[in-house]
């Protein structure tokens, strides 16, 4: 199936993060149509269903999750299975090596990511 690369991300670091040339510098969600800047979650530092309405409903392949420079955002259960009941690969690494595979994955297969920038 085709379908249209996301953005390169260009640099990351503690707090930034640079998405086919823009700079942002609050947790993001890419999806193959638009960047959903200053994504702000429910219960701070637990990535909770609600939070991923907009890639449920896009339904991605694969969904990256970046948990933070220190990887301190938890993916609870409950989060992971109702991805995996939407049909969806998930992926959950800190934010730098989350950043790799998106960089890797973004022009191969239908991707969203949830990136949370610092902790």
């Amino acid at each position: 199936m085709r379908h249209k690369p996301l953005p390169p991300i260009d640099s990351y670091e503690f707090g930034n993060i640079v998405v086919g040339g823009k700079a942002y510098t609050q947790d993001l969600i890419i999806l193959p149509d638009r960047v959903f800047a200053n994504w702000w979650r429910q219960e701070g530092h637990s990535l909770v269903v609600g939070d991923l309405e907009l890639v449920l409903h896009t339904r991605p392949e694969i969904l990256i999750v970046g948990t933070g420079t220190e990887g301190l955002m938890d993916v609870p259960p409950d989060t992971r299975s109702a991805i995996a009941r939407a049909g969806i690969q998930l992926i959950v690494q800190p934010t730098a090596d989350a950043v790799v595979t998106y960089n890797r994955l973004r022009t191969e297969k239908h991707l969203a990511a949830a990136l949370h920038l610092t902790c």
